[in-house]
């Protein structure tokens, strides 16, 4: 293979550690979600027509995310129990998660358990000082929904660390010089640089924490998703989600055995119809796009998901960010109200309103909601 001729996919020996691993949890997800609980679905055949066109990788035009409120630590993978056995097996056409690289990704076996289940190490914010909009996790996650693969990734070997209290992974069956790092120390497999990989499913929580609200109603969202759709190319397919039962089975008041899901609950997962990206989002992009085109020709070509400092924290950026988050937290206001449930109080969506909550962020509050950092 020629250095710069992009890889088909990881080993077989990593493709198929990565099968068992989302097909296993995915099996047992649908035991519980099937067999131990009630459950219904809305809208799920015309989301199983999309992953269905999405099967043939070379001929995918354009990623996909899935967006939803957060209801308890079990959400994902819990609620992808819900989808058909033959759905679960197939991981180059299942969802690429965000997950908390403090609870995740603290040593050897679980950076290797929760990378072979998609799952991508995020740095929180409130944990870490490589937390925040612009970690490169979310560089590898626009890359995943664009059209690569991007391999311009730290070509170096892999400096295999012996010790089983390091994060540290690459795939063992190749080189492992395909990664990347989040933090500028560690290193961590880049799934970006293959060409399977390429218009991934990548599903986002953009509260960002759990919010177990008697009425449902939703904290405010997290810009990151902005990112996705404004920088990935292009524009991604984006389907919101409405959630509900995974509260009751993991209510954040359960006593021992913590780690054990309630059986008996009613789960509930509502699809709702591929947005319009053009309708919804065009005017943002297009807005977007131009402000990329200034700040290249002042410094140059940048990469995909890479941004300089104009592009982080202008003005006209950050509002860009705030509009495209705003309409995505509605777009799943619309399922909540087509579930039944009243209108939110508008504050709700609004940062400001949950500044008052200081450092205290976790727990019981006084409307009777819980709260929980992932």
């Amino acid at each position: 293979m020629e250095p710069d001729e992009p890889p088909a996919a990881p080993s077989g020996l990593w493709r198929a550690g990565s099968t068992f691993v989302v097909g296993t949890v995915a099996l047992l997800c649908r035991g519980f979600v099937k067999g131990l609980s009630s459950s219904e679905s809305s809208g799920l055949d015309k989301f199983l027509k999309l992953l269905d066109e999405r099967k043939d990788i070379e001929g995918r035009q354009r990623g996909l995310i899935t967006v939803s409120n957060h209801v308890s630590v079990m959400d994902d993978p819990m609620i992808w129990g819900i989808l058909p056995i033959s759905y679960m097996i197939n991981p180059d056409n299942m969802r690429w998660g965000l997950g908390s690289y403090d609870l995740c990704f603290t040593n050897k076996g679980l950076s290797t358990f929760f990378s072979l289940g998609q799952v991508l190490p995020t740095h929180r914010s409130a944990h870490s000082q490589y937390g925040g909009l612009y970690q490169p996790t979310i560089t590898q996650a626009i890359r995943l929904l664009s059209h690569g693969p991007f391999t311009r990734v730290n070509t170096a070997p892999h400096p295999a660390a012996k010790s089983l209290n390091s994060p540290d992974l690459a795939d063992p069956f190749t080189g492992g010089h395909l990664t990347f790092s989040t933090n500028g120390h560690d290193t961590f497999p880049a799934p970006s640089a293959y060409l399977n990989r390429r218009h991934s499913w990548i599903h986002i929580f953009p509260e960002g924490m759990i919010h177990q609200h008697p009425d449902l109603a939703m904290r405010y969202f997290k810009w990151g998703v902005s990112r996705l759709i404004l920088e990935s190319e292009p524009m991604p397919d984006i389907v919101p989600m409405w959630i509900e039962g995974p509260e009751q089975a993991m209510h954040e008041s359960r006593t021992f055995p913590r780690f054990l899901p309630r059986p008996g609950k009613h789960i509930s997962i509502t699809f709702g119809d591929k947005l319009d990206g053009e309708q919804v989002f065009g005017d943002l992009r297009r807005r977007w796009k131009q402000l990329c085109d200034e700040e290249e020709e002042k410094s140059g070509k940048m990469e995909v998901g890479v941004l300089n400092e104009a592009l982080k924290h202008s003005e006209e950026a950050t509002q860009l960010r705030k509009e495209c988050t705003m309409r995505v937290r509605n777009a799943i206001l619309k399922l909540r109200q087509l579930r039944g449930h009243g209108d939110e109080d508008p504050k709700g969506g609004l940062a400001e309103t949950w500044r008052k909550e200081g450092s205290l962020r976790e727990g019981p509050k006084e409307d009777g909601s819980w709260t929980k950092d992932t």
